[in-house]
């Protein structure tokens, strides 16, 4: 069987292959994934992401499968307990910032009929795609993770700095950063990846 040419990041790790084959880059438009990732993209600030991936199930399963309208209902108790889940990444002042972003979320939903309507308006519904020939090309942040970050803050979300949004509009597939040698690079150009934009 080839070997396919990815993207250098994943390096062998099967959970960090899967996520990059599968999921980083790709268009995603479903709100409660789009919840997900933003949280799990907080809960990363400071660490690296393979330490997340690993803890992702134990996060589905404390945070009642990222249903924001569930985890926007979160007291103090709740919070309490979450802190004491070692499945989790156990800082509170992220915990509590994923509460404080369910219920600001459930606003944007209210007010724009979906998150999903809201975070792609930024780029009319079509991906960016950028042409990196190595992973070092890859910029942290850009204008568009500016615009949004400052706008989030505006709304009040809590651990969205620009860095942090510019890595959720890759995991959202808002933005596609795989480089151009990579196989998911040619797949999302070539329309096959299973979104419907």
């Amino acid at each position: 069987m080839e070997e396919k040419t990815r993207c250098s990041w994943p390096g062998d790790i099967p959970i960090y292959l899967d996520y990059h084959d599968n999921e980083w880059g790709r268009p995603t438009h479903d709100d409660r994934e789009l919840f997900e990732l933003l949280v799990l993209e907080g809960a990363q600030a400071g660490l690296s992401w393979i330490t997340v991936l690993k803890k992702r199930e134990a996060y589905r399963e404390a945070f009642d499968g990222f249903d924001p309208a569930k985890v926007a209902l979160y007291g103090r108790e709740k919070v309490e307990e979450l802190v004491a889940n070692e499945g989790i990444i156990r800082n509170r002042r992220k915990i509590e910032a994923a509460v404080t972003n369910a219920r600001l979320f459930l606003d944007v939903d209210d007010e724009f009929g979906s998150f999903d309507a809201f975070i792609w308006g930024y780029v009319d519904g079509v991906p960016i795609v950028n042409h990196w020939e190595t992973q070092a090309d890859v910029p942290a942040t850009t204008p568009l993770s500016d615009r949004i970050s400052k706008d989030l803050k505006k709304r009040g979300f809590k651990f969205v700095g620009s860095t942090i949004v510019y890595a959720y509009l890759q995991s959202i597939g808002m933005v596609n950063d795989h480089v151009v040698d990579c196989f998911v690079h040619r797949e999302l150009l070539d329309g096959k990846d299973g979104s419907a934009i």
